[in-house]
């Protein structure tokens, strides 16, 4: 059976448009809550708010963990410093599934889901 998969992206809901340059950091861990994360890459949104280029998940991944680094992007887009200057989406997949897990951002608060 072939590992998990995941993507994600990124609408900033107080404009109603796509959140671009936001870096996302990937890691994951197997054998449940008790294993140590690994690293797996980094990437940032584009244009369209999507990342597309997120590597692929070990063999054995359980759980993932998606770090959008949302301070640069929000104090662009405002005027006070960001309120949430990083957004940490854990979750827990299962071999041969794809997770889409898009992440709507405001200022003041934001959302995640299992998207398709």
């Amino acid at each position: 059976m072939s590992t998990a998969s995941v993507s994600t992206h990124i609408l900033d809901t107080s404009i109603g448009r796509p959140a671009e340059s936001v870096p996302v950091a990937l890691s994951a861990r197997g054998a449940g809550t008790e294993a140590e994360w690994t690293a797996l890459g980094t990437s940032a949104t584009d244009a369209d708010g999507r990342c597309k280029d997120l590597p692929a998940l070990p063999e054995g991944t359980t759980h993932v963990r998606l770090r959008f680094e949302t301070e640069a992007y929000l104090a662009a887009h405002r005027d006070e410093a960001a309120f949430f200057p990083e957004v940490t989406v854990t979750f827990a997949v299962k071999p041969g599934d794809h997770y889409h897990v898009p992440l709507l951002l405001n200022p003041f608060g934001y959302s995640v889901y299992r998207g398709s």
